[in-house]
Order: C-alpha cells, then structure tokens, then sequence
C-alpha cells in the first residue's frame, strides 16, 4: 500500500489534491495500492470531482502513521514542520518520498526527492478540442483573506466569470456575484478548465493545467507567489499580467512542461 499526503485546507486549497490525483491514476492503472490523505473532509469530497473516490482525514503530516503501516510507502506534499517525524517514516516505511517545496530543498534522512509540474492527463486530451468563448477567472480553492474583494477594480465591468473555490463560503459568494458576470460552482472546475478560451489564474496549479489543455493563459498574481515559481511560468509560456486588460497573445507559444511520467516511474522503480 502506498499512502500519499497532500497538504490542503481552507487557508492553502487544493492544488496538492489536483497534483495528488493526476499520479495516484498513474499509479493505480500500474497496479499500485494507493490511499490519498487529507487534512479536512470537504478535501476529500473534492478529491471525488478529480477521480479519486476514496480518502482519509488526518490532521497534520504528524499523523501519517497513525494510518499507514511499517512496509508501506508514504509519499508527502506539504510544507509543514513535521518535528522529527521525517526521520522516523524513513527508517519504518519502505520508501517515503516528499515534494519540494523549493529548490533549496534537499534529502534529509533518506527520502527521495519529487519535484516538476504534474498536469492530470485529461487536461492535455482536452487540447485542440473547440473551447466555450469566455474570459474565466478563478484565483484559488481558498480565499480565507477576501483577496478577491480586495481588488474589486480589477473586476468591475470586465465581463468575466468566475470559478469559485471549495472552500468559499455562501456570504462571500453573494459579495462576490455583485464583481462577476456568472458564479460557476466549484464541481465545474475541470470540464470549465480543459473548455474555456481564456483563463486568469492566480494558482499556479491551474495555470499549468489550462495551458495544457489549450487555453489562452495569464497568471494574476495576488497570493504572493514566490519568484521562483513565477519564473516556472513564465518558461511554460504563460505570461504574467498586473491588470486584467492586459493584452495576452491569442496564439501563445504551446510548449508545456508535464513531469507526471518521470515523477512516476521514479516511484514505480522504488515501490516495487
């Protein structure tokens, strides 16, 4: 059994669960056991929207083996302390592999390594299929700090819609109906990523998976996102805007980085 910890909550989203769920598929249809792990319940139910059917609930990277067993493998995306913890997984699992979370991350006690963009395969189908003509935003699966309000003029009288986030709650969702052209429901996100003509984002996770699925993209930055994965983009082809008008080139340059396949014979080669 191979157990797979994706970080997620209403302050951080989904996007972990997104990565999360493009290799568990991998995996499973080679034939490895594998059980996602979650922080909170409405994660798992997401989880649901983007093919994996069944999770846990745990509360921290602390807790991970509270549920996998010595001889399993763990992998784990999370930026969280987990206080010595590491170490101990190690030397009782039979491979724990972690994400980084920036280039200056390195092996400490023996896990392997993982990083590189993972896009889900159904993103990539959906390139070259005919696209609904609209100006989609969708800023994250969290928007605990209203940024979205926040910067209310970038919105006004644009036109756009708005793909709201699971984690967004009813009140703010009316807030936010007065900015937006049409509110599209959270269990939309992947049939309105891979047939929408135009997305703004400000997740790197979709950026990557609407330019897979051939759309014509910008990154809004206003979650701060470090430089580091801001210069990643931009070398995937998807320009970074300050405004919503903004001019994006219809015809952007095509080319995108998917590391699912090497990131997921690098597992299959330790796990079997």
């Amino acid at each position: 059994m191979l157990y797979y910890y994706a970080h997620t909550g209403h302050k951080v989203g989904l996007d972990r669960v997104k990565k999360a769920a493009a290799i568990i598929k991998e995996l499973e249809a080679s034939g490895v056991e594998c059980r996602l792990l979650v922080n909170d319940f409405r994660a798992g139910l997401a989880a649901r929207d983007y093919g994996i059917n069944d999770s846990i609930t745990i509360e921290t990277v602390q807790d991970i083996d509270a549920i996998a067993q010595i001889g399993n493998s763990v992998i784990i995306d999370s930026p969280e302390d987990d206080h010595g913890r590491l170490q101990k997984y190690v030397q009782e699992f039979k491979a724990v592999f972690k994400f980084t979370q920036d280039s200056a991350d390195v092996s400490h006690f023996g896990e392997f390594i993982l990083h590189g963009s993972v896009i889900d395969r159904e993103y990539e189908a959906a390139k070259g299929k005919t696209k609904e003509q609209r100006r989609l935003f969708f800023l994250n699966d969290a928007d605990y700090e209203k940024v979205i309000l926040g910067n209310a003029s970038l919105f006004e009288e644009k036109e756009t819609e708005l793909l709201l986030g699971n984690y967004f709650f009813v009140k703010y969702e009316d807030d936010l109906a007065k900015l937006f052209k049409i509110l599209h429901e959270p269990e939309e996100y992947m049939e309105l990523i891979q047939n929408s003509s135009q997305i703004i984002t400000s997740s790197i996770q979709t950026a990557l998976e609407a330019k897979a699925s051939g759309a014509v993209v910008s990154f809004l930055n206003l979650l701060n996102t470090p430089n580091e994965q801001c210069e990643m983009l931009i070398s995937n082809g998807i320009p970074l805007i300050q405004h919503m008008e903004d001019s994006v080139p219809e015809q952007q340059a095509s080319y995108i980085v998917n590391q699912l396949d090497s990131i997921v014979q690098n597992i299959l080669q330790k796990v079997n």
